[in-house]
């Protein structure tokens, strides 16, 4: 008679093998269907389980991994933090990888599938494109914080994430409001339709709906580092010293922007106007305080982490959460000079 395992069980249960052990367990938190389901494939196998199984937490338990894109980005670290604070108790055991902004985070994850058995992932300043046909090769639920994924071929893959397009119309038509119209952008690579792709096309819609036209040699590409827009911005500035207002694509870059601007003796925002992205903590503290778009950190995380357990646990299917932004008006914009 075949000898069957954890893993058969929950193979032929259509269950994750952290469900099969809470149903070995008799923990609480798996619903009665689901738990008949397990028993009643369980006396067919006539498995019983044993002591190694009851230790699978220790020994072959769920792993999850949180890529993080960019290890110098404020914003997603905190929502790395919230995501780590809402999976503190569960049934898994959750891993922080961080690569630079230029990386592929997405070879990151078929390489921590095969290196640590990770058996979910939550990506964080995610940016899909071609790269990501590699996860198409991989069995895994996965959920994309911050962008959305509703448009990708990845049939394991939801996601939680902010109206970019919206929010980035709404950051431009506060410069607007301001009577500015020589106006930068800074931001990272605008093609394709990621969050940074949709916060410039809400941002040409303003100006469009505004009739002024927008001069492209005022889209500047930046590393997201208070360096990296600092050093860009100095330079901008040397070539472009008419430009009176800056939507900056994150609030990290916005600080590296106006320590620039303060650096040529430009003032924020008597000369220049500056709105930021993401609504970090220190926004609200930094001299000036800046304008922003603020994104709900803490439901993102909340949201991301129950959605990739559900689909572990549960078998759910992925889902498209879209939550609600808020544009924070403060300090940091004024009127056109």
């Amino acid at each position: 008679m075949k000898i069957y395992t954890i893993k058969d069980i929950a193979r032929k249960a259509g269950v994750s093998v952290t469900t099969v052990s809470r149903v070995l367990n008799k923990r609480p938190d798996v619903n009665q269907a689901t738990r008949e389901k397990v028993e009643k494939v369980m006396a067919e196998c006539h498995f019983t389980g044993n002591a190694n199984a009851r230790g699978l937490k220790q020994a072959d338990g769920t792993i999850v991994a949180v890529i993080l894109r960019g290890r110098e980005n404020p914003f997603l670290n905190a929502l790395a933090e919230a995501v780590l604070r809402y999976a503190n108790g569960l049934d898994a055991s959750f891993l922080v990888e961080y690569v630079d902004e230029k990386a592929d985070e997405f070879q990151t994850a078929v390489r921590l599938s095969h290196e640590k058995r990770v058996s979910g992932c939550i990506f964080l300043g995610g940016r899909i494109d071609e790269r990501a046909h590699v996860l198409q090769h991989i069995d895994m639920p996965m959920v994309f914080a911050t962008i959305s994924a509703g448009q990708a071929e990845l049939p394991r893959a939801g996601s939680v994430y902010i109206d970019n397009r919206t929010m980035g119309r709404k950051a431009m038509q506060t410069l607007l409001d301001a009577g500015h119209t020589r106006i930068a952008v800074f931001g990272g690579d605008r093609q394709g339709d990621d969050g940074f792709g949709q916060r410039f096309k809400g941002a040409m819609d303003a100006m469009q709906a505004a009739g002024v036209a927008f001069d492209e040699e005022r889209y500047v590409d930046t590393r997201f580092s208070l360096k990296g827009a600092y050093d860009t911005a100095r330079g901008f500035f040397a070539m472009k010293p008419d430009t009176t207002a800056v939507f900056a694509m994150s609030d990290t870059v916005a600080m590296g922007v106006i320590r620039a601007l303060q650096d040529i003796g430009r003032r924020v925002p008597e000369d220049v106007s500056v709105v930021g992205y993401d609504g970090i903590e220190m926004s609200k503290y930094f001299i000036p305080r800046l304008t922003t778009v603020a994104q709900p950190i803490d439901e993102i995380a909340r949201e991301s982490v129950t959605m990739l357990m559900g689909m572990l646990d549960q078998n759910e299917p992925p889902r498209h959460i879209t939550v609600d932004a808020e544009l924070i008006l403060r300090e940091s914009v004024g009127p056109a000079n």
